[in-house]
């Protein structure tokens, strides 16, 4: 199209200006990255305070778990562990295992179950701590007991001991002091006294009771039928028909021993008189478990208890039993009298 021609008297066209304007953010705060780092902040507050509150409403033991199972874990392979029969040298899934449960200790190793079925029964150590409070409310009780109806002299007499079978109420003699008459088993006034208040405070327990008789090493003379072993077991049952008069029946009493001087409290002096002692014990609460008897006995009782039931031995002694004397003659054994030829020595044939 052909451009209009201007007449003369009309001015000059100006040109069009066209003028863009950008709007810039104004210092941030119209936009959205405050908020994630006041999101960052508020997390990190609350993670804080949840901390604080699981230091002060969790146990050490708790706080323990809680830091291994946080902890980066390093799982080693050990012998004889449970899996399999193959590399990890266990027998099935459901075997027990030997890795050491640590409670975590800020090391790199986890808590490993003790077996595939779940974590290690904690039962046993809580009842063992809950008997142990309990024993020390015994051992004030009775001191209040003995305070209180005039037997507080004889309180240097008693003594209390924490042992693998229990707690251990010693009572004991001293120079100036004997439970029995000299040389029987008859329990003078105050020692009767004393072994009723003992009766009053194991009352508020069912645990089992044991009662053991100690002598000094103080022989008797030539011709006496009484000896230390005999007094020491007499000494030990008249304590316990003093407990049971007292109140504790008879299916307490879990055992009545009598060790002469094979047990004594002063060990570099067998003459002492402390080693004339009657030793009352309340035995720990029982778990019921296999792992509870095995902590209460000693490695050579367990070593005589698992030859006792040695498979091998027991057959052996089973077929000898059988055999009664016949040919089944034990390996190695010799004829004192070999039966001559064309006899025999099998029972019943002469």
């Amino acid at each position: 199209m052909a451009e209009k021609k201007r007449g003369a008297n009309e001015p000059e066209p100006r040109p069009i200006i066209v003028k863009k304007i950008i709007v810039e953010g104004h210092g941030g705060h119209h936009g959205g990255a405050w908020k994630v780092a006041y999101a960052d902040f508020v997390t990190a507050m609350m993670a804080f305070f949840l901390l604080m509150w699981l230091l002060g409403a969790t146990t050490e033991k708790q706080r323990k778990g809680l830091a291994d199972y946080f902890t980066p874990t390093l799982v080693q392979m050990k012998e004889n562990s449970a899996g399999s029969n193959g590399l990890f040298g266990g027998d099935s899934m459901m075997a027990k295992e030997n890795y050491p449960t640590t409670g975590g200790q800020g090391n790199l190793a986890i808590t490993i179950p003790r077996d595939a079925s779940g974590t290690k029964d904690q039962g046993g150590k809580a009842t063992r701590a809950q008997d142990r409070q309990k024993f020390e409310s015994i051992k004030k009780s009775l001191e209040e007991r003995m305070m209180r109806n005039g037997l507080g002299k004889l309180r240097k007499n008693v003594r209390f001991t924490e042992t693998r079978e229990g707690l251990r109420i010693d009572l004991i003699d001293e120079a100036d002091f004997a439970m029995f008459a000299m040389g029987t088993d008859r329990l003078v006034p105050q020692a009767r006294s004393l072994i009723g208040e003992v009766a009053s405070v194991l009352k508020t327990m069912p645990n089992p009771v044991i009662v053991r008789g100690h002598t000094d090493g103080l022989p008797y003379a030539s011709g006496r039928t009484m000896n230390n072993w005999m007094l020491s077991s007499s000494r030990a049952e008249s304590t316990r028909q003093v407990l049971n008069q007292s109140g504790i029946g008879n299916d307490r009493f879990a055992r009545i021993e009598g060790v002469a001087d094979r047990e004594p409290f002063i060990k570099n002096d067998a003459y002492d008189p402390r080693n004339r002692r009657m030793s009352i014990i309340l035995g720990w609460t029982r778990g019921g478990g296999k792992d509870d008897d095995a902590e209460t006995q000693d490695p050579e009782t367990q070593a005589a208890i698992k030859e006792r039931d040695n498979p091998m031995r027991v057959a052996k002694e089973q077929a000898q039993k059988l055999d009664m004397g016949g040919t089944g003659l034990p390996s190695g054994a010799a004829l004192i009298n070999p039966a001559a030829p064309g006899t025999s020595n099998k029972p019943g044939k002469h």
